[in-house]
């Protein structure tokens, strides 16, 4: 379709939507809002679950992105099953997705187009081979928001969790999305599920906000992360709830020698009123891939529930880089393993050739106002012979104990920092101090966006 006949379209559908038939119009927030707008169904699409509309989404994005200068566009998935392969965003763009719209993801591998690994990582985590495209793409993108009125994007993961399962994977699953060397990104009000891997990973980005997601997978299912920035800078995580069977928030930053030479830290990272639900895997977890430097992670008004821990630290020899100025303030926690965790001997090398030299330093680490219900272990805090984790704080923290808790509460090597006000007594290591720990008090600039009022109109 020439975009000629595609600017004909958008002004058919617009003149047929303003004479006799009843619109809704759906308003919502967002970065941006766009001059243009066309539905999936202009360019083809079919809703049915079972046609694949990867060519309807690839030809409209690629006529909706000679709009970008003119206002911009955006694109929407109205109610119905949308099958489909993986395809690319543009910028000033916006794809919405209607409430009762689902994406699904296809089953067929050659609606994945193979990717090269990222270099910051070396090699794919699943297998030393490319990576599959995610299901929603964009890359060296500016201002590029995906969101709807609580729509679905469902991967249909099982095909991909069998696979990784029986270890028949020759390259690493697709992401449901990932946004990858671009600024002002925006992803929000969807639910996301079955995410054949980690389920939505910002990396190389920045000036991002993520809020109002609804993210499921079965707590069995292998490395379905929920948010995963990446080299990140300028982001902002809130209001979201996330049940998954590996972390609910991964703040990575490069694996060993290839994030070390990558050198792109995530920084500058706020985390609030957030809801996690992972049997065996972290709330938050600041690594393991963490090796160009984690700094400034700002996490408060965090729930987890039947969770394995809070907020971990993973790291090891041959990552280098550093953890450094982390905070975190008003945790409730119900049914945990380990409230504080960190792990020094995390291991898991993309190769060989790591730097067995590179001794990662994680320093001002800070907990306050925690409470804790049905806890198996208080802490279990394992620093580097030679390498302690030092300057961590952790003030006012109340935990009460399973009907059979660990007796050794707090297990802690070569750490070093204080506590104050923390039941039940911590280690020797952390020694009590009047001290309340600290919590900046100044904002970040990713936290005075504001977010516009903008619409879309059917007749959904």
């Amino acid at each position: 379709m020439e975009f000629s006949r595609k600017s004909h379209v958008i002004s058919s559908v617009a003149e047929c939507r303003a004479v006799g038939h009843a619109t809704s119009i759906i308003r919502f927030p967002a970065l941006n809002c766009r001059k243009h707008s066309a539905v999936l169904t202009d360019f083809g699409g079919v809703a049915d679950g079972k046609t694949s509309n990867t060519k309807a989404f690839k030809a409209a994005i690629a006529n909706l992105s000679q709009l970008a200068a003119d206002g911009g566009a955006q694109l929407i998935v109205p109610p119905g099953k949308w099958l489909t392969g993986s395809f690319n965003l543009t910028s000033h763009f916006t794809l919405f997705v209607h409430k009762d719209a689902v994406i699904l993801g296809a089953e067929d591998e050659s609606e994945w187009p193979l990717l090269p690994v990222l270099p910051s990582y070396g090699r794919g985590r699943d297998a030393p081979g490319g990576r599959f495209n995610s299901l929603i793409f964009g890359t060296n993108l500016t201002d590029v928001v995906i969101t709807g009125n609580n729509g679905t994007i469902d991967g249909q993961g099982a095909y991909w969790w069998k696979k990784f399962k029986e270890d028949k994977l020759t390259e690493t699953r697709p992401y449901l999305i990932e946004i990858m060397y671009s600024n002002q990104v925006q992803i929000s009000n969807l639910t996301l599920a079955n995410s054949p891997s980690w389920n939505v990973h910002p990396v190389y980005s920045s000036d991002i906000i993520i809020q109002h997601l609804t993210i499921l997978a079965p707590v069995d299912s292998p490395n379905t992360d929920g948010i995963n920035p990446d080299s990140c800078t300028n982001t902002r995580i809130e209001d979201s709830f996330v049940v998954s069977g590996d972390d609910c928030i991964a703040v990575k930053s490069g694996w060993d020698q290839y994030g070390i030479k990558f050198n792109m830290p995530t920084k500058h990272l706020v985390i609030r009123r957030f809801t996690c639900i992972s049997p065996d895997s972290a709330t938050i977890a600041l690594g393991s891939e963490m090796s160009g430097g984690i700094q400034d992670v700002r996490a408060e008004d965090i729930t987890a529930i039947n969770t394995q821990s809070g907020v971990r630290i993973k790291t090891a020899v041959g990552r280098g880089a550093y953890v450094k100025d982390i905070y975190v303030r008003r945790m409730t926690m119900n049914t945990i393993k380990y409230v504080f965790w960190m792990t020094g001997s995390y291991g898991s090398h993309p190769d060989p050739g790591f730097d067995p030299n590179a001794f990662p330093i994680i320093q001002g680490i800070n907990y306050k106002d925690i409470v804790a219900d049905n806890v198996t272990y208080s802490a279990r805090l394992e620093g580097i012979e030679k390498d302690p984790f030092t300057d961590i704080c952790i003030s006012n923290v109340n935990i009460e104990l399973t009907t059979k808790p660990k007796e050794l509460q707090w297990n802690c090597t070569d750490v070093q920092g204080v506590t104050n006000r923390v039941i039940p007594d911590p280690c020797n290591l952390l020694p009590e101090k009047e001290i309340d720990c600290p919590f900046p008090e100044d904002r970040l600039p990713i936290e005075d966006v504001k977010l516009k009022t903008c619409s879309v109109s059917g007749k959904f």
